[in-house]
């Protein structure tokens, strides 16, 4: 039942989220709602809200729990905030950001998982998130800037057109190391120009795109 669902969120929330120092109300709040048992393979319900990454095939994963909250609070999306999800996946990222922000664009280059979250998406009832399939390397040169960029795949250097794609004030989050280990990497765009803040280690799925290395 949804409300067995709702009490292990509820746990998630206290001791992943709440637990490590993550308090922000509003954040703490689309956690509590986000039904991330809807974006795991069917098989795996049962450990939605566990503590870990998960598979969801196609060699992608739905990140720690933790990990989107800690990339979420990094970029500190506002209501009004245009924000860029770069790499789609299940969804789970781009729903929490869609509870966040103003408008949402996520960015997935396998079209089949774009669709499947697009469609996850719209059945849970966002009306705010605009999917796109492509590289999200290059980001959205279209719709830039935003206020905030979230990439939920690593690279070896940071994509030149992300940054560029910040708007003043602008924060950009994404883990930057060879393909074992990562540092999670803030980019905040300031009057003085970009700075770069490290904040954690991290593990994550690689980058793939015209902007940086390729398989």
């Amino acid at each position: 039942s949804n409300d067995s669902y709702f009490r292990q969120r509820r746990r998630m929330v206290e001791r992943q989220i709440e637990a490590r120092g993550i308090r922000a109300p509003r954040l703490i709040e689309a956690f509590l709602k986000v039904p991330r048992h809807l974006f795991v393979p069917p098989g795996e319900a049962a450990s939605a809200y566990d503590d870990r990454p998960l598979c969801i095939g196609g060699g992608q994963t739905i990140s720690q729990p933790y990990m989107v909250a800690l990339m979420t609070e990094a970029i500190d999306p506002q209501e009004n905030d245009k924000v860029l999800d770069v790499g789609t996946g299940s969804g789970y990222q781009t729903a929490v950001l869609a509870e966040l922000a103003g408008t949402v664009h996520t960015v997935e280059r396998i079209s089949e998982l774009a669709e499947t979250a697009r469609i996850r998406l719209e059945q849970i009832g966002y009306e705010n998130v605009h999917f796109h399939v492509g590289d999200g390397t290059r980001g959205l040169p279209e719709e830039a800037p935003f206020d905030g960029i979230v990439v939920a795949a690593a690279a070896e250097e940071i994509p030149e057109a992300l940054e560029n794609q910040l708007a003043p004030g602008g924060r950009l989050v994404i883990p930057v190391g060879g393909p074992h280990s990562q540092m999670l990497t803030l980019v905040e765009r300031t009057p003085q120009g970009l700075r770069r803040r490290e904040m954690c280690p991290c593990v994550f799925v690689r980058l793939i795109g015209d902007q940086i290395y390729n398989e």
